[in-house]
């Protein structure tokens, strides 16, 4: 690229590192020569079971009018979220992903080189990474045994602070906060705040916080929810953000004109009606976490107890694992990108999935044992 060009680009872009998403299935393939069906994924925290087969049935049906444009509000998957979590249609905005709506709202509130951005460490890279893309200063405030510290996140408050970002459960961690911690947060934090509850992980929750009604009641509480952890969309991308009305009206102006697509839609409002393949994913999710918790314990790995649908675990060198493990088809997460070189993260799989990992990280750990030694 010519200097002529390169200075026409945003100074932002030209040092921003891109978000490293899992590896590929088909990726892998290629590289290894493998059958993509040989092939398991436990990298990107997707449900296992896929998607509801209440969404599937929506979906075949539907394919013969793709040649139309979607419904560019999303007014029937509103009002099926809005039944559903007994608020206004008026209060939900739907993204292309959540995490659409985590740059909206840098849109509607962080636009200046003046405002600020706060988060924990070992948070979800894309608060940072929109951060960068905005050119908005942001504060990674230090995490308390791998969860965020509130108090400490309070202290950081600044009068240039416009958005604090909270992901409970937090990624790439598993941990949570208690319920009454984050409401004792919610009630100090400044009325002129944005606090971004990020709770793509929520329904893996057995007894969740009730912020929704923390919405109800303010204007600075912004909750976040998707369709590609439980409801197994994620290739469909596809979420939510549920806020007070005036917020909302803010985040619709900022979004794209039809912004996510007549299948997703399609998808998520039947998916939202499947409480038996919800049901399933929990029981396949909590016999995994608990099967994966003993193996590591008889290898002697230290992991963090995780309330999502994946674990952190310590195995001395992330990437090493990662490799060994890509050459007998099995993708997992290395933590290198979120400063933790010596952690991977497993994405909970059915029991055979799992049979697979736990044949083979036992000889993956041998080998850089050996390495170790030499």
């Amino acid at each position: 690229m010519t200097n002529k060009i390169l200075s026409q680009i945003n100074p932002s872009l030209q040092k921003l590192v891109p978000y490293e998403p899992g590896k590929p299935i088909e990726e892998l393939a290629r590289e290894y020569g493998f059958s993509p069906s040989q092939i398991i994924k436990l990298a990107s925290n997707e449900n296992p079971l896929g998607p509801s087969p209440l969404a599937l049935n929506a979906l075949t049906k539907y394919l013969r009018q793709i040649h139309l444009y979607p419904d560019g509000n999303g007014y029937y998957l509103k009002k099926a979220l809005a039944s559903h979590l007994d608020i206004g249609v008026e209060n939900i905005v739907i993204g292309n992903g959540s995490n659409e709506i985590i740059e909206l709202l840098f849109h509607v509130f962080a636009m200046s080189d003046e405002d600020e951005v706060l988060f924990s460490k070992y948070a979800f890279a894309v608060y940072k990474l929109m951060a960068e893309l905005f050119g908005v200063r942001f504060k990674e405030v230090e995490d308390c045994a791998f969860n965020h510290d509130l108090k400490a996140i309070l202290n950081a408050i600044s009068p240039k602070t416009k958005l604090i970002f909270i992901a409970n459960p937090n990624n790439p961690t598993g941990t949570r906060v208690p319920n009454e911690e984050l409401y004792e947060f919610l009630d100090k934090v400044p009325g002129e705040v944005v606090v971004a509850l990020d709770e793509a992980y929520i329904d893996f929750v057995a007894d969740p916080p009730q912020t929704l009604s923390f919405v109800k009641q303010k204007e600075n509480i912004v909750i976040l929810r998707t369709f590609s952890k439980m409801y197994g969309l994620a290739g469909l991308r596809i979420g939510y953000g549920v806020a007070s009305k005036s917020v909302c009206c803010f985040l619709e102006r900022a979004r794209q004109p039809f912004n996510t697509n007549s299948l997703a839609q399609l998808a998520a409002r039947a998916s939202l009606e499947d409480n038996q393949h919800k049901l399933s994913t929990l029981k396949i999710t909590e016999e995994g976490k608990k099967r994966l918790e003993e193996a590591f314990c008889q290898l002697g790995l230290r992991f963090i107890p995780s309330s999502a649908n994946f674990i952190l675990v310590h195995v001395g060198d992330g990437d090493f694992i990662f490799h060994e493990l890509l050459k007998k088809g099995i993708i997992i997460r290395p933590m290198k990108s979120y400063g933790l070189a010596e952690w991977i993260r497993i994405t909970i799989g059915t029991a055979d999935q799992l049979s697979r990992l736990l044949e083979e990280l036992p000889m993956a750990l041998y080998s850089l044992k050996n390495i170790k030694s030499k």
